[in-house]
Order: structure tokens, then C-alpha cells, then sequence
């Protein structure tokens, strides 16, 4: 005999095939807004091929809790909500500028993610240390001065295997992240190499 609340479950969980149909459906809805919005990002967002790699990262390391720090317009976040769409994950994304955040709702919307994206307006220098994790996915693209802390409030966070990404960070930079690079590179239990264009990539190594 199955009981009613089986049946509610059977009733509220799609097929395999229907759960196909709409990831197919959200695939199409992203591509498209993604090319169509392709020359449009400004106001710090990432470029796509970097777009392109937090998405396979997420993908590929099956990550479903993601943080980002710094969501600008939305370009980066829309990339990795889709990411997130395929492995049943969330991203929270804060932004502290109002006409940004509400611009990035806007693209969350139109491109069909805005289910897989918790954004929110607020200080980042306050909430990161706020939030309670875990995490397995953080990116950082805020101001790059913070950046040390950010990490520095995360990776207690951070879940064995997951990684912290940080944008425009290279190994000829003489600005604000010179001794970023340096600081993580120490930092036991990490793996750190440089992905994308300006992205270094922190991993916390298993059982560490």
C-alpha cells in the first residue's frame, strides 16, 4: 500500500526524462542570454572565458555550496548558478552597491537562474565572517585590498576538496594582491595554481 505522503513524493519529484527536458530548457535560455549580453558586461565583470572556467570547475568537482564575494552586474554568478543548476547546488553572491545589485537581479531573471542564486546586498567585510558555511566553492572579485581577509574568514569554511578562486590575480602584479599570491602559496593543506586568465585557484587537499 503506498501512503500519502509517498504519493506527494512521487507527485513532486520529476521523471528522469522531465528532469532532462528542463536542463535542456535552461541550457538554451542561458546560451542565449549569454551570447546576446556577450558585449554588454562592464563594471568589473569577469570575461566569459573566465566565466567559462568556474563553470567547469564547479561541474567537473560536482561543488554545490558556492559563495561569491563581489557580484557586480551578475556575469560571473549567472555562470556559476548554471553550473550549480546541474549539481543541485546554490550560490550566495553579495554585492554592496544597490544599482549593481538590482541591475544583476534583472540578468538573474532574464537568463533563468535566479532559483539557484541567494543575492544579497550587503557589506561583504561584514557578512563573510557572518556566514556559516561550509563551503565548497568561494570566488573573489570584490576589492582587491580585502582580499587576504576574505580568504582568511573562508577557508575555516571551506569543506576538504573545495576550492577558493580569486580573480585578477597574477604573478607579475605589483598592486593590492602581490602578497596575495604568497600568503596562500604558504598556507598549509592547499594547492594553489593559476587558471583562466587572472584566476588563482586554492584547493584544500582531502582529509586536510
Amino acid at each position: 500500500m503506498v501512503t500519502l505522503l509517498s504519493c506527494a513524493a512521487l507527485v513532486a519529484t520529476p521523471a528522469p526524462g522531465e528532469a532532462q527536458a528542463r536542463q535542456d530548457s535552461l541550457d538554451a535560455r542561458v546560451r542565449t542570454f549569454l551570447q546576446g549580453s556577450r558585449y554588454r558586461w562592464r563594471d568589473m565583470n569577469v570575461p566569459s572565458q573566465d566565466g567559462q572556467v568556474l563553470h567547469d570547475l564547479i561541474v567537473q568537482r560536482r561543488f554545490t555550496r558556492a559563495l561569491e564575494v563581489g557580484t557586480s552586474t551578475g556575469h560571473s554568478a549567472i555562470w556559476m548558478a548554471w553550473a550549480l543548476s546541474r549539481t543541485g547546488g546554490r550560490l550566495i553572491t553579495i554585492e554592496i552597491d544597490d544599482g549593481r545589485h538590482r541591475e544583476a537581479l534583472r540578468n538573474f531573471r532574464e537568463a533563468g537562474v535566479a532559483d539557484y542564486i541567494d543575492a544579497r546586498l550587503a557589506d561583504a567585510h561584514q557578512l563573510v565572517p557572518a556566514l556559516p558555511g561550509p563551503f565548497d566553492f568561494a570566488f573573489l572579485d570584490a576589492d582587491k585590498d580585502w582580499n587576504l581577509r576574505y580568504f582568511q574568514a573562508i577557508l575555516p569554511k571551506l569543506a576538504p576538496g573545495g576550492c577558493i578562486a580569486t580573480h585578477n590575480i597574477s604573478r607579475r602584479s605589483r598592486g593590492g594582491d602581490g602578497g596575495y599570491l604568497a600568503e596562500v602559496e604558504r598556507t598549509p593543506g592547499l594547492t594553489t595554481e593559476l587558471v583562466g586568465t587572472s584566476i588563482a585557484l586554492s584547493c584544500r587537499r582531502a582529509g586536510s
